[in-house]
């Protein structure tokens, strides 16, 4: 007697609806194409051609991050559109801070089912925060796993490589005197959400209901997508001048500064130099924090931190604003380690 057949679909896992979200996904991937991309979606690898991106003695840098927690409230409000921004995000942001500019982007993309809409629809994030930073998507995977992940979970990793010609990576000539230039967030970008989500349960609060601080709903407003800084910082970098670039995510201010400060230097910080957005307010508020702890914690309002020199400070500043950037001058690079704050945030 032959048994009855077993199947891969029967165990939970459909790849027929793997290589669909495969073709709906490739004209979101085609638009993120840039010069270097040599081959589409769907092969056993990617291929980028250093030379054709017009490279002549490149470095490599990667980076590799995820969104954290956030994703619970992506999840939980079913809003997974601009998810894929902040996986983008934490990784290209990361690599300007090294000088490099991001040439290509992989993404993996983890679940317990496969949802073809809601899956299609963060990859399309994804592509989307390639677009805007000049990266493109050239591959991924998408794992099914039944049993690994509750209904409707997913889990979220990016990878992104760039380049830069040898000789050209950040930090470099950072001196006491430089001015420290501090970029807007748009919001809590994608650090510090379980301490978010703590507060959020303290308040009695749900993410449907309308947010204290914004228009619209709190889990709306607290999944504003961290901002692309790529562009506006390639462009202050190759004008001269930019010693040095941070990019504020967990630990804030206070421990993301001195990684790009030499030996012996550190910071003073100007808190009145910029307003404390409103979100980082309510959070506060709510959760009795101190000062200290949400220097700490979040990016209190400034997401990226440029180090340049005192005399182009001006010049930067002003380029930065074209670029669509607001500025703040927050400070400057000082004897002795450390980052050191005057006046107050709240």
């Amino acid at each position: 007697m032959s048994k009855n057949g077993m199947t891969y679909a029967q165990s939970g896992v459909d790849i027929d609806a793997g290589n669909a979200l495969i073709d709906r996904i490739k004209p979101a991937a085609k638009r993120t194409a840039r010069p270097g991309v040599m081959a589409g979606l769907g092969g056993f690898g990617a291929l980028f051609d250093l030379k054709g991106a017009g490279y002549e003695d490149p470095i490599l840098v990667a980076a590799t991050d995820g969104v954290g927690t956030k994703l619970r409230i992506a999840i939980d409000t079913g809003n997974v559109d601009t998810i894929g921004i902040d996986l983008v995000a934490m990784c290209v942001n990361d690599l300007v801070c090294q000088g490099a500019e991001p040439l290509f982007f992989l993404d993996y993309f983890a679940t317990g089912k496969l949802d073809l809409d809601s899956a299609t629809r963060i990859i399309n994030g994804i592509a989307a925060g390639c677009e805007s930073s000049g990266c493109a998507l050239i591959g991924g995977e998408t794992a099914e796993m039944p049993g690994m992940y509750n209904e409707g979970d997913f889990d979220l990793a990016g990878f992104a490589v760039g380049a830069m010609e040898r000789g050209a990576d950040l930090p470099v000539d950072v001196v006491e005197g430089d001015v420290l230039l501090g970029l807007a967030s748009d919001g809590v970008h994608s650090n510090g959400y379980s301490l978010v989500r703590r507060i959020v349960d303290v308040s009695g609060l749900g993410w449907a209901d309308e947010a204290p601080f914004a228009d619209g709903s709190l889990g709306a407003a607290l999944l504003a997508p961290t901002r692309l800084y790529v562009k506006p910082a390639l462009a202050a970098v190759k004008s001269g001048g930019v010693h040095a670039l941070a990019h504020i995510t967990g630990g804030g201010l206070t421990e993301n500064l001195p990684r790009v400060l030499p030996d012996g230097l550190g910071a003073d910080i100007d808190l009145t130099g910029w307003t404390l957005p409103p979100v980082f307010q309510w959070l506060t508020q709510q959760g009795g924090m101190e000062e200290a702890e949400l220097l700490k914690t979040f990016n209190a309002g400034v997401g990226m931190v440029l180090t340049v020199a005192a005399n182009h400070a001006e010049r930067i500043a002003a380029l930065l604003t074209e670029e669509g950037e607001t500025v703040y001058r927050i400070g400057t690079v000082t004897s002795g380690a450390g980052v050191r704050y005057s006046g107050a945030l709240l």
